[in-house]
């Protein structure tokens, strides 16, 4: 390394050190806001209710649910929520029914996007996840039973 460039990269990690304490550097502009009463609650109805304002919800075969149903490592368990058929899509969320804080996620679209959804959740036991989709200001759902064989919260 040369010395003229340990020295500017020196310089330029000070200044930046030096922003961060004086708070020029904060990015609580930019961070987005989530809905913490909803991700905070302990049972299903109260985190629909602080997500949706309702807590029921209708059962719908054009919601798609894949879930695996033996899913041998509950941390990172494979979910995809497919609406597609379904116009008007406005949010999607993902309930672990028995996870400690059952609202595992939540997807809101914008007008021109289509409604899939595909991640990984962690579950720590056997529990039935269930999708819920938004559409037209009503509450859809799709449910399926997962077993776990080795939990993904450390059992």
């Amino acid at each position: 390394m040369k010395r003229r460039s340990f020295l500017k990269g020196t310089l330029a990690t000070g200044v930046a050190a030096v922003a961060v304490n004086a708070g020029l550097l904060t990015p609580s502009t930019v961070l987005a806001e989530w809905n913490a009463k909803a991700f905070g609650a302990k049972s299903i109805d109260d985190a629909l209710n602080a997500a949706y304002g309702s807590a029921s919800a209708a059962d719908s075969a054009d919601i798609k649910l894949k879930a695996p149903a033996i899913a041998e490592n509950g941390a990172v368990t494979p979910i995809t929520v497919d609406a597609t058929g379904l116009s008007g899509v406005e949010s999607i969320s993902i309930i672990a029914s028995k996870n400690p804080m059952p609202l595992v996620c939540e997807y809101t679209f914008g007008a021109a996007a289509t409604g899939y959804v595909s991640t990984r959740i962690k579950m720590g036991e056997t529990q039935n996840v269930i999708a819920i989709a938004k559409v037209g200001g009503k509450l859809l759902k799709a449910q399926q039973e997962v077993k776990v064989t080795i939990g993904g919260c450390g059992g």
